[in-house]
């Protein structure tokens, strides 16, 4: 079952929303947004499993990551993730160890 996030940054009201339509509490959306901004630190995460687990792509997940970091965070989130072949499964041979709250 995938998530689907929508943020409007313009309004900057927050939205999340189980893919059958069924909304989530603040709570548990709180949750998930902090489970996405954990993923997306660690290093070995590709952004594929993200995908996979919440079904946002790399580009949201760097919406999420500018709206809830500060921007020093950001910017040194970034840095670290540009071009890091374990960030992108397609670009990673390695079998490394999984986190039991990673499905992927």
């Amino acid at each position: 079952m995938g998530w689907e996030i929508s943020i409007d940054l313009q309004i900057k009201t927050k939205n999340m929303c189980l893919s059958g339509g069924m909304y989530l509490d603040e709570d548990q959306y709180e949750q998930k947004i902090d489970r996405i901004i954990e993923m997306a630190w660690e290093d070995r995460t590709p952004f594929e499993a993200i995908e996979y687990q919440f079904g946002i792509k790399e580009n949201d997940v760097r919406k999420i990551m500018r709206s809830n970091l500060k921007l020093s965070s950001f910017k040194l989130w970034r840095e670290r993730v540009k071009g890091r072949k374990t960030k992108h499964s397609k670009t990673s041979n390695t079998n490394r160890f999984k986190s039991k709250n990673q499905k992927l």
